[in-house]
């Protein structure tokens, strides 16, 4: 039975700490280059961070950039204060959040739709088969 429980928390655990992390893109006011590159990837804040958030601002010394990851209330939030200054012209600032890895990196072409899918991670099946494994070995 003490076999049982360790498994059940181990379970819980890879289910709950696999779905609730992610990575974004980090950097504060870069200009021109996007800071989309690999040595700006970081890992979020798991169970705080659950978004990446890209601020775009058009200044006159040209277009800056501040890429975070955030929690999705304060995303939100800024996001929809500034859409109103979001008009792409000087002194212009975008805010935009989302749910995805790296999702705050660059804009990439669209691609046709069975390429631009994206395969299931591997923490995606984790949970579920641990849970049979589970299953099967206290039921014996």
């Amino acid at each position: 039975m003490r076999r049982c429980v360790t498994l059940l928390l181990i379970v819980l655990t890879a289910g709950v700490s696999a779905a609730l992390q992610i990575q974004c893109y980090q950097c504060e006011d870069v200009r021109q280059d996007d800071c989309s590159s690999p040595e700006f990837v970081v890992n979020c804040t798991v169970n705080v961070q659950d978004m990446c958030q890209k601020e775009v601002l058009v200044m006159e010394d040209g277009v800056h950039y501040r890429k975070s990851c955030a929690s999705s209330g304060a995303c939100l939030i800024a996001s929809s204060g500034y859409q109103q200054f979001c008009t792409g012209k000087l002194n212009s600032v975008c805010i935009t959040c989302c749910n995805t890895p790296l999702c705050n990196g660059p804009r990439h072409k669209r691609r046709a739709a069975s390429r631009a899918r994206a395969a299931p991670s591997v923490s995606l099946y984790a949970a579920p088969l641990l849970g049979l494994v589970q299953l099967y070995l206290c039921s014996r």
